[in-house]
């Protein structure tokens, strides 16, 4: 079983403690979120979990504990964009979640490069975050996070109904076809620049021959990347396309262990937060030594 933690919530940055309670324990409890009196028990032993892929902003509560994990593969999908903090009020300033980055792939060692994937993900436009925002701000941190990661991977906003309302106050666009061509030009041979691979995650189009550069597509939940670091092959239902994911998702099935309402980064364009007064409320209801993460 390959445990995702999570696509709903940062754990890393938020509930760290309480995750190497339950990796203690061995077992965490969750609920459907489309149904919450639908309770699932899940086995957190080794002999159980294939890996760990970790979802975060800004890992920096974490990072100092990963010897806790040293029995487990694990990976983490980091997420270092371009917004500030009228986007990202939780977060604190670029420059510091970089240097996150960069201790968090040194405390991993050898293999840190490839298992601390970076995220430039959503990509989208208005009268501050314009194109030439976006480009200059995305060779800036490729050059600050060459010979610590080995891919990036890009999305383009998409502007579910949950945020509609942010997408008004803030004039939030989803690039259209011509400026989505021009991003992934630009980024492509950035990206070639610093020795990372690119790929985009759940974009329609093939991109396989572009610019003279490949963007492959991304496989966030990566099969291939947990029997690399585990030493361990998967078997072939662990190798499937995830069904409970976006048709253009290419990700593995995996177990998400976290929770909707709960994230305090705060940001504008989040499609698993309903609103500050359920997250604050949500918070609140954390226990650290709860089998529940809420």
């Amino acid at each position: 079983m390959i445990i995702s933690a999570s696509r709903r919530t940062d754990i890393p940055c938020y509930y760290s403690e309480w995750l190497f309670n339950r990796i203690k324990e061995k077992y965490v409890l969750t609920r459907n979120p489309m149904n919450l009196s639908r309770i699932k028990n899940i086995d957190l032993s080794r002999e159980n979990v294939e890996c760990f892929v970790f979802w975060t902003k800004n890992p920096a509560p974490m990072t100092g504990s990963l010897y806790k994990l040293k029995d487990y593969p694990y990976y983490f999908q980091f997420t270092l964009n371009s917004y500030g903090n009228d986007i990202e009020p939780g977060l604190p300033g670029k420059r510091r979640i970089t240097d996150e980055f960069r201790k968090l792939a040194d405390k991993i060692g050898g293999t840190g490069p490839e298992r601390v994937i970076w995220r430039y993900d959503p990509v989208f436009l208005n009268g501050r975050y314009n194109f030439e925002y976006h480009a200059g701000h995305f060779a800036e941190t490729a050059e600050l996070l060459k010979g610590y990661t080995k891919k990036v991977i890009i999305s383009f906003v998409d502007l579910y109904k949950k945020i509609s309302v942010n997408a008004d106050i803030f004039n939030i666009r989803e690039p259209d076809f011509f400026q989505k061509d021009l991003i992934l030009k630009l980024f492509s041979n950035t990206a070639k620049a610093n020795d990372f691979t690119i790929e985009t995650c759940a974009e329609n189009g093939d991109f396989t021959d572009y610019n003279g550069y490949s963007i492959g597509r991304a496989k966030c939940v990566d099969g291939g990347l947990i029997e690399k670091i585990s030493g361990r092959k998967l078997s072939p239902d662990s190798l499937k396309k995830d069904k409970n994911q976006r048709p253009g998702c290419g990700c593995v099935p995996s177990v998400d262990i976290g929770a909707y309402n709960c994230c305090p980064n705060g940001c504008v364009y989040c499609y698993a937060n309903h609103g500050a007064e359920s997250v604050k409320s949500n918070f609140e209801k954390h226990k650290t030594y709860s089998p529940f993460l809420i």
